[in-house]
């Protein structure tokens, strides 16, 4: 029966794991303190790389940030895409290798962050998902999951068990200082401060994904090291502290001009960066780095479907839906989404593991029409190559652009010197 998860004091059900903020917080840090060092103790030979992409730096500065040869940071692409291989091979050509721990098992978090360890030197990122409030519409939850029943059917499964959980949240921040990570970056709220300050006291760095810029502030008032910035060209779900039907969805450039106005802390961008001239726009607009992930999904080492990536080359359009996990994401339009998009209601994680078998069994078959395809709305310029080549070519491009602005720009004038 689907219920959400009960207060054992207050019989009422449990609100307390949307943390936004420490004001909402309800639990423990789930951390112990231990020394930190950034990446392993096995070197591999290093890729050829291009020259460094130069920064202009200034205000607060993240050590990682400033440490990389070139500011690109892998986006985390959890559900199948991230792989240790993909994130070694990002550190190696220079930028920041990330994994995703969200819809991970405990033991396969820290299998893959040891896994990356034997691969690379580097620093390297994990993101974890905030857990949200079970607090949904179970009727309507219940009445979408019984239309999904035909397609289940056709595709010789059932239907999984809807229910909340918080994907292992306690556990996997242990995880994280055991390991002594890098970067630890959050995504679907902003964990309390004392998580942050847990973190921080072992050396990690905290990085937290927000959307608007009230996100951004409550993110500052947190602790946090760096805000990474998702603008609405993104794709993959909609890394909003709160899934609601009335959200601005601000695209990229505009919110990272509004949050470099009022915050002075490093902004990694994310979305619609396709090429090396998106990279030098959002590096212009105030942004230290750019987070690719469409980019990478047709990268060789990338664990992306072969259905997934034929689908990326494609002139497809994107959009945003819940028919596939309950909560906004973007992706290539396909046959389950305009069946079922009109009809989704809020209902994150309930749905996602109702549809898992059904999406997992389409992906099997290679059928694209029946899994989600996320993809933000630039995928058409993603390539096919190794990921060090996708980097350094995401560098090469980015210093023309820029030269290329320059010339436009003429000469200055010595008025304004």
């Amino acid at each position: 029966m689907l219920q959400p998860p009960m207060n054992l004091r207050s019989g009422r059900p449990r609100r307390d794991l949307a943390w936004m903020g420490e004001g909402r917080s309800r639990g423990s840090a789930g951390a112990v303190c231990i020394p930190h060092s950034c990446g392993g103790s096995a070197a591999r030979p290093r890729s050829v790389r291009t020259a460094p992409l130069t920064v202009l730096i200034v205000g607060a500065v993240s050590r990682v940030l400033k440490n990389l040869s070139h500011p690109i940071v892998l986006a985390p692409l959890g559900g199948g895409p991230a792989t240790p291989e993909l994130a070694a091979a990002v550190c190696e050509a220079g930028g920041l290798g990330f994994l995703a721990a969200g819809y991970r098992t405990t033991d396969d978090v820290r299998a893959e962050i040891r896994d990356l360890r034997r691969r690379t030197a580097s620093a390297f990122g994990v993101n974890l998902f905030v857990p949200g409030d079970p607090a949904v519409d179970l009727r309507a939850v219940r009445t979408y999951i019984t239309t999904l029943q035909p397609d289940a059917e056709r595709l010789g499964v059932t239907l999984g068990e809807p229910h909340f959980d918080d994907d292992g949240w306690s556990t996997k921040l242990d995880i994280l200082v055991d390991e002594r990570v890098a970067v630890a970056s959050f995504t679907f709220g902003c964990p309390p401060a004392a998580v942050v300050r847990s973190l921080q006291d072992v050396g990690t760095e905290v990085w937290v994904t927000a959307t608007t810029l009230w996100e951004a502030h409550g993110a500052r008032q947190a602790g946090v090291d760096a805000i990474v910035l998702q603008g609405s060209e993104a794709g993959g779900h909609r890394a909003s502290w709160a899934d609601a039907d009335d959200a601005e969805h601000l695209g990229t450039l505009s919110l990272v001009r509004l949050v470099t106005s009022e915050i002075d802390l490093p902004l990694i961008a994310a979305g619609g960066i396709g090429d090396g001239a998106g990279l030098a726009a959002v590096l212009a607009s105030g942004a230290r780095a750019g987070q690719l992930g469409t980019a990478f999904l047709r990268a060789g080492e990338a664990g992306t479907s072969e259905a997934h990536r034929r689908a990326l080359a494609t002139d497809s359009p994107t959009a945003l839906t819940r028919a596939f996990t309950g909560r906004l994401a973007r992706g290539l339009v396909n046959g389950f989404m305009r069946k079922h998009g009109n009809d989704a209601p809020i209902g994150y994680p309930y749905i996602h593991y109702a549809t898992a078998p059904l999406r997992a069994e389409a992906r099997r078959r290679g059928d694209a029409d029946s899994f989600h395809l996320w993809a933000g709305q630039a995928h058409r310029l993603a390539v096919e190559a190794p990921a060090g080549d996708i980097v350094q070519r995401f560098v090469r491009d980015a210093r023309e652009a820029a030269k290329r602005t320059t010339e436009l720009l003429g000469p200055q004038d010595s008025r304004m010197a």
